[in-house]
């Protein structure tokens, strides 16, 4: 029995049935170095999926590696109780770079944690547990975050302390509205918006919760100036605009900072995580200083901003700004959408390539059908793996890749990627 066999062995003894791994025979991850990762038993892949996003810069960037072993050599751990350096400094740093006025930030461990207090600010400064969310949307595994979650395949559960109602327009692929243009889309949005404020809600509704591009959902974009039209009826009703930028911030499409900023929307509450941290847990919710403080009860975090996340995170953050890795990653992503396109264009098993900087998706479809495929995502995913490529799977359906490397990536690793994806889709394509 081989070393990542010996390991599953032992995974599946202790750890919970419903813990996803990706692969017919999972692997170990042991070392990385730039976009590259090395298994346990040797074999290096290109990554293309960054832990989820979260690999935001680079495996072992010197930089960070410092930050995280200086910090680590003086304390790890003292709370929120006390006052942290380098939190602080991350806040100013994450409170310059908001898209809103007068920023405070509070720091948590994970997107979920982050999503949660956003609904806390939210529902506590309405006075109302109503919350409006996207089909096809993800935002968490808790409870009130699998409660705005729009996708089955991660609600566990029915039971929500909020009272959530979903409307359309995150997926225009499979959107009922999707034969539509984008300005005509946007319209029939809008007046889905309306009718569900009219007749499922009453009328006090504390939120809109929202990504940009979804992300579980599989990279799925809706068009440009959509949230603008939903937030200005949202504003006619005192709702509250919460973007969820856990996977489209800090210039990963490209174009934008955040990825609210394609649509022209002010948000009132934007939250964030994976890639700030390169890797350490460290998520957060920024929101203006009147919203922000309307939480009068007593509150800490034992672990949220602690001295060694906010080391390491600081000196990522400071890295992505000087390097302009914004503009790779819409250069980049230039580069890999126009690839996979042509690629495209000559299967019929590629229904959709879609995304914008590094977040691009890729839905596979029956030939001849809009019918999803996840099957065949199963069998790329490990032909991209047998070829030296590791990319990530999600979707409604499990049948859309996801490409989102680091943002470091180079132009000659995106032509290896792109040789590596052909590859394995066609010869998918052929079976």
């Amino acid at each position: 029995m081989g070393v990542h066999a010996q390991l599953w062995e032992r995974h599946r003894a202790v750890m919970p049935g419903w813990l996803a791994l990706y692969y017919d025979e999972p692997i170990e991850l042991v070392s990385g170095d730039g976009r590259r990762v090395t298994d346990a038993q040797g074999r290096v892949y290109l990554d293309l999926f960054g832990g989820i996003l979260t690999t935001m810069t680079a495996h072992s960037l010197p930089e960070v590696v410092a930050a995280i072993q200086d910090q680590a050599g003086r304390i790890l751990h003292s709370s929120t109780l006390y006052l942290i350096r380098a939190q602080v400094e991350l806040a100013e740093e994450i409170a310059r770079l908001a898209p809103m006025d007068d920023a405070k930030v509070f720091l948590t461990t994970s997107g979920t944690e982050a999503n949660e207090a956003a609904l806390l600010l939210a529902t506590t400064a309405r006075r109302s547990h109503q919350v409006l969310a996207l089909r096809n949307s993800y935002h968490g595994r808790s409870f009130a975050t699998m409660a705005v979650t729009g996708n089955r395949g991660w609600s566990a559960s029915a039971l929500s302390p909020l009272d959530v109602k979903y409307v359309h327009g995150g997926y225009p692929y499979r959107s009922p509205f999707g034969h539509l243009d984008d300005d005509a889309y946007i319209d029939a949005c809008v007046d889905d918006l309306r009718d569900v404020i009219a007749t499922q809600t009453a009328g006090d509704v504390a939120c809109f919760i929202a990504e940009p591009i979804q992300g579980v959902g599989g990279f799925a974009v809706p068009p440009d100036g959509l949230f603008a039209a939903l937030a200005e009826v949202c504003d006619e009703h005192g709702i509250l605009w919460i973007t969820d930028e856990v996977q489209t911030g800090w210039g990963r499409t490209g174009e934008h900072f955040w990825g609210i900023e394609a649509h022209g929307v002010t948000p009132d509450v934007l939250t964030f995580a994976k890639g700030l941290g390169n890797g350490l847990s460290l998520a957060g919710v920024v929101a203006p200083a009147s919203l922000m403080d309307v939480v009068a009860a007593n509150s800490i975090s034992t672990f949220g901003g602690n001295p060694l996340s906010c080391a390491g995170a600081l000196a990522n953050l400071r890295y992505l700004l000087e390097h302009d890795l914004q503009s790779n990653a819409s250069r980049i992503g230039e580069q890999l959408l126009a690839g996979l396109r042509a690629i495209a264009a000559t299967l019929p098993m590629i229904g959709d390539v879609r995304g914008k900087g590094l977040m691009i998706g890729l839905e596979l479809v029956r030939p001849g059908t809009r019918d999803p495929d996840p099957g065949a995502a199963t069998r790329v995913l490990e032909a991209a793996r047998a070829r030296g490529v590791l990319v990530g799977k999600g979707g409604l359906h499990g049948n859309v890749l996801r490409i989102a490397p680091p943002m470091t990536i180079t132009s000659e690793e995106a032509e290896e990627a792109l040789e590596a994806l052909d590859g394995a889709l066609r010869e998918v394509a052929g079976s």
